[in-house]
């Protein structure tokens, strides 16, 4: 499990030096907000070991519910265990990819983790 950070953390992109808690190169994958369905308080939604979401970002946008898996198994190896579910929806996109060139940019500077971390670039073969 990770602390709470402060909010100012939010907009930091760079490397965290090793030896240092966090170390490695430090990316804003996607920005925005959220709502919870039927306006449901998100702790309460948790409880019951689930969240259900609408997401309004730069790359994940549409309805999402994040499932406790094991949730009411006891067994406490699962507590942490978690699994995000794209809803249907007219957002959801059976072409989208992960992986595509523009999901490997930053949601704020447009940087891939190599230019955040200052590596040069590698020519293309």
């Amino acid at each position: 499990m990770t602390e709470n950070h402060p909010i100012e953390y939010a907009d930091f992109e760079g490397t965290i030096p090793e030896g240092h808690y966090g170390a490695g190169t430090v990316m804003i994958w996607d920005k925005g907000t959220f709502v919870t369905e039927d306006d449901a308080a998100p702790e309460d939604q948790l409880g019951n070991g689930e969240l259900k979401i609408e997401l309004q970002g730069k790359k994940l946008r549409g309805a999402f519910v994040l499932v406790h898996m094991g949730h009411r198994s006891g067994r406490p190896q699962e507590k942490s265990r978690w699994l995000l579910i794209k809803r249907k929806d007219e957002w959801a996109n059976r072409r989208w990819k992960v992986d595509a060139a523009r999901m490997d940019r930053s949601a704020t500077s447009g940087r891939t983790l190599e230019e955040i971390a200052g590596a040069p670039r590698r020519k293309a073969a």
